[in-house]
């Protein structure tokens, strides 16, 4: 049953909502994961492969239930056990700053279409299909800098983000339905409403962390950047209250969102006494320049996992297991079965 606009109503109001939501974070995954296990397996334990999120998952089910294991593979996804999301997104806008530096080394040509855009969404704030357009939703295309080829889709899709019109020079449908496309959450909200979410553990709540710490990095705000001559800086996979606000999948959960960026009673997600008595073989992948992952923080989770083997390579971006998956997947095998 999807879980979105339409139906989350269906729970009740914005408290039940948010109630239902608090249960999709990565210890009722395991809790659910184990119950098919029971079903599927009979019992014995499984092997599983977690990417990004899945690797947060594979963590946690090392601290709640490694008997269920076999063997695990983690591929970008190794999280802090115990960073806040303050502390996640304080490590992150430097890695995001230098992804948008070396996109425009990469394609100096875009400094300047970059602020034409952003400049052209701030005087006119145009819609697609209900999507407010604004240069915050605009910067926030840079998630694609995450990924191998992302630049390059990046470059094109400004290369001709302007036409000439009878009334001058217009961003393009094409451009505008491109960045409602790659800026709305219609098809996954979940993302938006749990992003900040999966990191919150103990009394502390997460209360929007993104969005506060960006505050500590001046440089990516929009409007600064254009009043002056420096770069629009991208941001990254980072969620904000204005997400709520522009996008027509997410505003009805506006309240909703709130109520989880304020909540204060999040179960502690890992065991690190358990993890560093760990006797299941694990195997992980740590991109060393992953834009959504921070390197030291997986590298210090990987330390505190007994018998994790690491695999660090900067031949690929977060999406690695996509874009050289057997090369991936045979080399994390080959050192969770001791064969490298």
């Amino acid at each position: 049953t999807p879980a979105n606009r339409q139906t989350l109503p269906l729970r009740g109001g914005p408290r039940e909502q948010a109630d239902h939501l608090a249960h999709f974070r990565s210890d009722s995954i395991v809790r659910d994961c184990e119950l098919i296990r029971l079903q599927l397996t009979g019992g014995a334990p499984w092997t599983v492969l977690g990417q990004s999120f899945g690797g947060f998952c594979a963590v946690r089910y090392l601290s709640a239930a490694p008997e269920g294991l076999k063997e695990v593979l983690i591929t970008g996804g190794l999280p802090s056990l115990d960073a806040h999301a303050d502390d996640v997104y304080r490590a992150a806008y430097p890695r995001i700053e230098r992804k948008v530096a070396a996109h425009y080394a990469r394609y100096p040509q875009d400094v300047e279409r970059a602020r034409a855009i952003a400049a052209y969404l701030a005087e006119h704030r145009p819609e697609s299909a209900g999507h407010r357009l604004t240069p915050e939703g605009f910067q926030s295309l840079g998630i694609l800098l995450g990924t191998g080829s992302g630049s390059h889709q990046l470059h094109y899709l400004l290369e001709n983000a302007f036409v000439r019109t009878p009334h001058g020079t217009e961003l393009s449908d094409t451009f505008q339905e491109a960045m409602r496309s790659a800026a709305s959450f219609a098809g996954h909200p979940l993302y938006a409403l749990l992003h900040e979410a999966i990191y919150g553990q103990g009394e502390r709540a997460t209360d929007w962390a993104a969005e506060r710490v960006r505050r500590e990095f001046p440089q990516f705000d929009a409007a600064t950047a254009l009043k002056g001559d420096g770069p629009v800086l991208f941001t990254g996979e980072t969620i904000h209250p204005w997400h709520f606000e522009v996008d027509p999948a997410l505003r009805p959960l506006r309240e909703t969102a709130e109520l989880l960026a304020q909540r204060t009673d999040w179960p502690v997600l890992y065991d690190p006494e358990r993890l560093a008595a760990n006797e299941v073989p694990v195997a992980a992948a740590v991109y060393h320049d992953d834009m959504y992952v921070d390197t030291a923080d997986s590298l210090r989770t990987a330390a505190a996992i007994r018998g994790l083997r690491t695999w660090v390579t900067n031949e690929y971006e977060h999406d690695g297991v996509r874009a050289g998956g057997p090369r991936v997947l045979d080399r994390l095998l080959s050192l969770v079965r001791d064969e490298a």
